[in-house]
């Protein structure tokens, strides 16, 4: 044998001129075979509990990073390895408490995002192709586990801060500790309510859909019809391609209420009676019970609007505005009687960021349309009326006012409290998530590739 020298590229990208492979010369009885070399497998950068970071995670981090606009010029693969180490120590704690995440909660956005790449590329092969897999369903078992993973991380992460809370005495020692020229300075804010006219269905529409459904929920029931069939069929939204099929529902899950009432009232097996939520008439069928958790399919339909519902709602709106525009009524008393968003009604028409909580909306990072339509407004001026439409299709008549506004400013202890406050809670949840880290770290069997542990990690990732 002859030893041979070359030159290797460690995991790092960095040449080593040592001879670390060996070429083996063919043996001279048999000068077909082809010489035998020992290649190094694909790199493994490190192993955290269970799960292990690849050279190749490292190198996709930085192509995602790339087809994001994201500028890689100053990211290092050290640093790139100490976040991808992270999470897979969130990973591996998620498993030891038994957080779960069944295939029913991940699947909706795995198909959204097969959907919306098929809208980028025009085809599910281009996708494919595109992605470099055999087929559609090999893409979507990768991504299914990827979107677990993430979802996985972010549980876990969670649920380290949930019991995390700041005191008034710790809001006021962290404002204080900031230097008065280092203080945050708060963008522009208004505070947006609004009217809302949504077309009437008729009686024979209304009527008309509940029939239709009758009719789906015998030939199922009577006829031995498949609900996933019908939902493909017939369904008006989403689930249609999944034969219906939801996220697996708990009672505390974000649902309708009066669509969780029907649901968990029902048997393993059971098709509802027709029944109206916000978002339409449904029927639905639960698949499978497990526990307090269940599986249901549904199918949606909506009554169809007529011109002269269309007409009238146009004619109501213009009337409640310039009502409102020659002072026979302010706008918060007109919201209260006429508007049919029943979300901001009550509230004289007051819009609240879904961010937070508040009522003060950033301008520079509220939703683009809604800022367009309130952006040039005067405070307590009125907007001309906007056409909505949702994914239906089904069209609200609407127009806002600005009932206050806030200028650009430093922040101050009592105007911006709930602003500093948060900023304060965000700073003790990182120092929570540090120590939680540090002591996992401790815990957890973790081996760094010998290529990286002359790295300058965030975290004691090299247990030095």
């Amino acid at each position: 044998m002859v030893a041979q020298e070359v030159i290797a590229v460690d995991s790092t990208g960095v040449a080593r001129e040592n001879p670390l492979l060996e070429v083996a010369s063919a043996p001279k009885q048999s000068d077909s075979i082809l010489p035998f070399k020992r290649f190094k497998a694909e790199g493994v950068s490190a192993v955290i509990g269970g799960y292990v970071v690849l050279d190749s995670d490292i190198d996709k981090s930085y192509l995602e990073f790339k087809q994001n606009g994201v500028s890689v010029e100053e990211i290092t693969r050290c640093e790139l390895l100490g976040k991808l180490m992270e999470d897979k120590l969130y990973l591996h704690q998620a498993k030891q408490d038994s957080i779960m995440i069944s295939d029913a909660e991940i699947n909706p956005q795995v198909d959204q995002l097969v959907q919306y790449m098929v809208g980028q590329l025009g085809s599910e092969e281009k996708v494919v192709a595109y992605y470099r897999k055999d087929n559609l369903l090999q893409l979507k078992n990768d991504l299914l586990k990827a979107k677990r993973e993430i979802e996985l991380a972010k549980r876990m992460q969670a649920k380290v801060v949930e019991v995390v809370e700041v005191t008034p005495e710790e809001i006021s020692v962290f404002f204080n500790s900031i230097p008065q020229d280092e203080r945050p300075v708060f963008s522009a804010e208004v505070e947006v309510a609004q009217i809302v006219v949504e077309p009437k269905f008729s009686k024979q529409a209304l009527q008309g859909v509940i029939d239709r459904l009758n009719e789906l929920r015998e030939d199922i029931v009577e006829g031995g019809s498949s609900f996933a069939t019908k939902a493909v069929l017939y369904s008006k939204d989403g689930a249609a391609s999944r034969g219906g099929l939801l996220p697996s529902m708990r009672r505390g899950d974000p649902y309708s209420k009066i669509f969780k009432d029907v649901a968990f009232s029902l048997l393993e097996g059971e098709v509802s009676e027709p029944f109206e939520s916000e978002f339409g008439f449904h029927i639905l069928k639960v698949d499978k019970i497990r526990g307090q958790e269940i599986d249901v399919r549904h199918i949606i339909l909506f009554p169809e609007l007529t011109n002269d519902a269309i007409d009238q709602a146009k004619d109501r709106i213009e009337k409640i505005r310039t009502s409102i525009i020659n002072d026979s009524i302010s706008f918060g008393r007109a919201a209260r009687l006429y508007s049919d968003d029943s979300n901001t009604s009550n509230n004289g028409g007051q819009l609240v960021n879904p961010t937070n909580q508040d009522t003060r909306f950033d301008l520079t990072k509220m939703d683009p349309t809604l800022s367009a339509q309130v952006y040039n407004l005067a405070k307590n001026e009125v907007s001309k009326i906007f056409v909505d439409q949702d994914r239906t299709g089904k069209k609200t008549y609407k127009f806002l006012t600005v009932t206050n506004k806030y200028e650009e400013h430093p922040a101050d202890f009592v105007k911006d409290y709930e602003k500093i406050k948060s900023l304060a809670l965000r700073q003790k949840q990182i120092k929570t998530i540090e120590l939680w880290q540090e002591q996992k770290i401790k815990d957890t069997y973790i081996n760094v590739n010998k290529d990286y542990r002359d790295c300058v990690f965030a975290s004691d990732w090299v247990k030095k």
